[in-house]
């Protein structure tokens, strides 16, 4: 829909939002029109280099001609129904994503946190039911996060984070480890733990990959106490970190995984998979959903998969973000550490730089990128990206980075 068929000024637009909508987002102040590749339009169709893919969800690139027309054509076709049929879709992808990531079973969710709640019930059912009410214990790391719904939430190592704030005590049956600390999750683990949960790539905590050493340590003590290693991968997923998924960077493999976001090409759509022996866990009535597996979205993530394969847009993660973080190290000012895996990237800066305000210096400069807390700035842009529009983006960060020193230092010195 474009604003110029609707009959309303884009302050008109705001001031709706602003009067209708429960607020909890923190806005750029542009009508995000219509997207083309890397780029999203503005009401004005001004371009914004886009570094941060819908939160790493357009990872073939913003409205894929592809994607596109598999939602048009499967929309006409059948647009919804309930999990009692068959639909081919649902078929068709379950194949798809089970082959390509050797997993053996998938469950359909909407959304992250959904499938990282299906996880956890998962996890928790298999340990019950083998071995006993009180094998349900979870540990989760330091800094992670994982959703915004009680369970989700609940495994989420963030206790000062504003998602778990307001809300009275969180489940019980979690307790967390400092992540790559092997030592630590040893010692966090009771004879009533079930599974250990992480992020291979920690995004909210500030953008940490895990160690080869702390990933295959985490797998052989699971291997060896009988306790499930069970993966986020809701943002690090297909493609995301140079690998089709970021468990495949370490050489191992986990006994459930979630994952969302990208898997949709920008359609709402989650999912787990799990091995053969622990999806037996959900039986007929133990978990359910009535729009997870949406023909629609279902349609949209074949045609998603299929591009970044085709594409083989893992290797250009790969290839491209270890370009970019060079870029970044090499140009950019006042910067502390450049980590990430793949095109996961994050930048801290030193005391002298609010990345929160960097953040906006670089929307002013037509660059969309996220920060996190006050110190870093995150990237995840569509895995089409070029060196050039890296070298764009570094330039602009570069200049925001300048700017905001310069501007803290004036404060400073008033």
């Amino acid at each position: 829909m474009r604003l110029r068929d609707t009959g309303y000024s884009a302050e008109e637009i705001k001031e709706m939002v602003s009067k209708y909508m429960i607020e909890t987002y923190e806005r750029f102040g542009f009508i995000a029109e219509r997207g083309d590749g890397m780029y999203l339009y503005d009401e004005k169709d001004i371009p914004y280099l886009d570094f941060y893919a819908g939160v790493a969800v357009n990872s073939s690139g913003n409205c894929n001609k592809a994607v596109v027309k598999a939602v048009q054509e499967q929309a006409a076709q059948l647009m919804q129904t309930f999990n009692y049929p068959y639909t081919i879709p649902q078929a068709l992808l379950a194949r798809k994503i089970c082959t390509t990531i050797g997993m053996d079973k998938i469950f359909y969710q909407n959304t992250g946190t959904e499938a990282n709640e299906a996880m956890i019930k998962m996890a928790r059912k298999y340990g019950i039911e083998k071995y006993g009410p009180s094998r349900y214990h979870i540990v989760t790391a330091a800094h992670s996060f994982h959703g915004r719904t009680f369970g989700s939430m609940s495994a989420t190592g963030q206790p000062d984070n504003a998602c778990q704030q307001g809300f009275g005590p969180m489940e019980k049956g979690f307790s967390y480890a400092k992540f790559n600390d092997l030592q630590s999750f040893r010692d966090a683990c009771t004879e009533d733990t079930i599974a250990i949960m992480i992020e291979p790539v920690q995004g909210e905590g500030g953008v940490y990959p895990a160690t080869k050493e702390f990933m295959t340590g985490l797998r052989r003590f699971c291997d060896e106490k009988g306790i499930l290693l069970i993966l986020d991968e809701v943002q690090s997923g297909w493609g995301r970190t140079g690998a089709v998924m970021s468990y495949m960077n370490y050489g191992i493999k986990p006994d459930i995984v979630s994952m969302a976001k990208a898997l949709g090409g920008g359609m709402p759509i989650g999912a787990i998979c799990a091995t053969e022996e622990v999806a037996k866990a959900f039986t007929a009535g133990s978990h359910g959903s009535t729009f997870g597996g949406h023909p629609v979205c279902c349609a949209a993530a074949l045609a998603e998969i299929d591009e970044l394969m085709r594409r083989d847009l893992p290797r250009n993660a790969r290839k491209v973000g270890e370009y970019f973080m060079e870029k970044l190290r090499a140009e950019v000012p006042y910067v502390k550490e450049v980590r990430g895996q793949g095109l996961f990237v994050g930048v801290e800066f030193q005391g002298s730089v609010d990345a929160h305000e960097v953040k906006h210096q670089c929307f002013e400069k037509r660059l969309l990128i996220t920060s996190i807390g006050s110190s870093v700035i995150r990237m995840v842009p569509p895995l089409i990206v070029t060196k050039a529009q890296c070298d764009q983006a570094v330039k602009i960060i570069k200049e925001a980075v300048e700017a905001c020193h310069v501007k803290k230092a004036e404060t400073e010195a008033a």
